[in-house]
């Protein structure tokens, strides 16, 4: 049996940096802004990615790991099939969380909010900017959906070839965007003796209430 000491290095300390609340800004998005700059500036690989967290209609749980598109002043955008499972449970319940992990820099920030599908102006706008290849992906794939194999999925994308040879590749009418409004933000520091320093965001009715959590 594997121990958990075999899993992780139970020595390890977090000293890098420290967080207070007079050390954050006023603005949850400008704040995590802040941070992302930070993990870009370090060179982190792919610091945009997060963990999408979605729950269906008995209240099961899931999760998986997604990219982030835009961070603006009203919510995280990020882009994906709407025949997926995540967009089903996420056009049912109205709900999503995310987390940022930047290990590197012994930083995390968690999300939760409402959710809500982007224009369709947004959506192609942003498809447009997409590798061609991706672009035939998005209408090869019927993401979440039970295939027989992989030479199935290869060939529905050479048939999207065919389909645009020689013209450029439309959005999908099944694919676009979402956008999470945030109503709680917590940015996580690690700190030493497991200490972490914590700080939430939460939305109050004439702003953001920021408070200190125990770790």
């Amino acid at each position: 049996m594997t121990t958990p000491a075999a899993i992780s290095d139970l020595r390890r300390e977090y000293a890098m940096m420290s967080l207070d609340r007079h050390d954050v800004l006023d603005d949850p998005m400008q704040q995590f802004r802040r941070w992302f700059e930070d993990a870009q500036r370090a060179s982190l690989p792919e610091p945009n990615a997060m963990t999408l967290a979605t729950v269906d209609a008995a209240g099961r749980p899931s999760a998986r790991v997604v990219l982030l598109k835009a961070a603006e002043s009203d919510g995280f955008v990020f882009f994906t099939n709407y025949d997926s499972r995540k967009a089903a449970e996420l056009d049912a319940s109205g709900f999503a969380a995310l987390v940022f992990l930047w290990k590197e820099l012994e930083r995390q920030v968690r999300v939760e909010g409402r959710v809500a599908r982007v224009s369709s102006e947004e959506s192609s706008a942003y498809f447009a900017m997409r590798p061609r290849g991706s672009r035939l992906g998005a209408w090869a794939s019927p993401q979440s959906a039970v295939i027989p194999d992989r030479a199935w999925l290869e060939h529905a994308l050479t048939d999207a070839e065919a389909r645009f040879s020689g013209t450029e590749v439309p959005c999908p009418p099944q694919w676009g965007g979402y956008r999470v409004v945030p109503d709680v933000v917590e940015f996580w520091q690690g700190r030493p003796s497991r200490l972490h320093d914590r700080i939430r965001y939460r939305k109050a009715s004439d702003g953001w209430a920021i408070e200190r959590l125990a770790p």
